[in-house]
């Protein structure tokens, strides 16, 4: 069966800084994956390189419901059926909420209009959509927006990255609660982490551990157990790594 997202051998490279060193990732339609791993490991730099950012220097391959995405420009990346909510999202001055959903509108399939109001609902959006996207939001609510938006887009893959950073421990439940809900067979979400507060509060079915821009393990729940309890030096020591080196994507935490 197709899966929702593949990932094969892909490399990504800034000038003589290698940050990714051949990761393979399958994300199964109708599952919830985490990625974790230390800073600097090459988590945000995937993200990135999945959704196109022309930075790097990028190869392999990845596909998304079966079709080829590297090499695309990042908008027939996202009509392919990627979506990506973004750790810091930013505002867009002069577009409101409800603007951005008629475009998205524009290309959407049958059942739209059904869709946006339920999830207008059910996530509290009506006194935000006419306001500017993201325009003094909390981190909570802009993290809502996000799932709002996810939701008119209605995407095969949804890379969801460090969507708990900043939150109170309310709002990550929220959060936690929101993603359990996108569980469909017609989605894969990828959830990318370095903390293992949020998994607290969902069921992932699968967790893969990167370190050194490679996933050096994968497996259920009890990983991020045990990350919690050990840490990665440990999981560094036992694979044979050495200590970490530092190197970090100057680009990791831009949007």
């Amino acid at each position: 069966m197709t899966a929702a997202l593949r990932v094969d051998s892909v490399t990504a490279g800034l000038g003589e800084l290698q940050i990714l060193k051949g990761v393979d990732l399958e994300v199964p339609f109708g599952e919830i994956h985490v990625l974790m791993g230390p800073n600097g490991s090459g988590k945000s730099t995937l993200c990135h390189v999945l959704m196109g950012k022309a930075d790097y220097d990028a190869g392999g391959s990845a596909q998304v419901g079966g079709t080829e995405i590297m090499g695309l420009p990042v908008d027939e990346r996202a009509r392919a059926g990627l979506f990506e909510a973004f750790q810091y999202p930013i505002e867009i001055p002069g577009v409101t909420l409800d603007a951005l959903i008629v475009e998205m509108g524009e290309i959407a399939g049958d059942g739209f209009d059904e869709r946006i109001e339920a999830a207008s609902d059910r996530l509290g959006m009506g006194q935000f959509r006419g306001r500017v996207v993201n325009g003094g939001l909390s981190g909570g609510e802009k993290k809502r927006s996000e799932m709002f938006q996810l939701a008119a887009a209605d995407p095969k893959v949804a890379i969801l990255d460090e969507i708990d950073s900043g939150l109170d421990i309310d709002a990550v439940r929220e959060v936690a609660a929101i993603v359990e809900a996108l569980r469909s067979d017609q989605i894969g979400v990828l959830i990318i982490t370095h903390y293992s507060r949020i998994l607290r509060y969902m069921h992932p079915d699968r967790i893969h551990v990167m370190i050194d821009g490679r996933i050096v393990r994968s497996g259920g729940a009890e990983i991020a157990e045990e990350l919690e309890a050990r840490g990665y030096d440990e999981v560094r020591r036992e694979l044979g790594l050495g200590p970490a080196v530092g190197a970090v994507d100057p680009l990791a935490e831009l949007p």
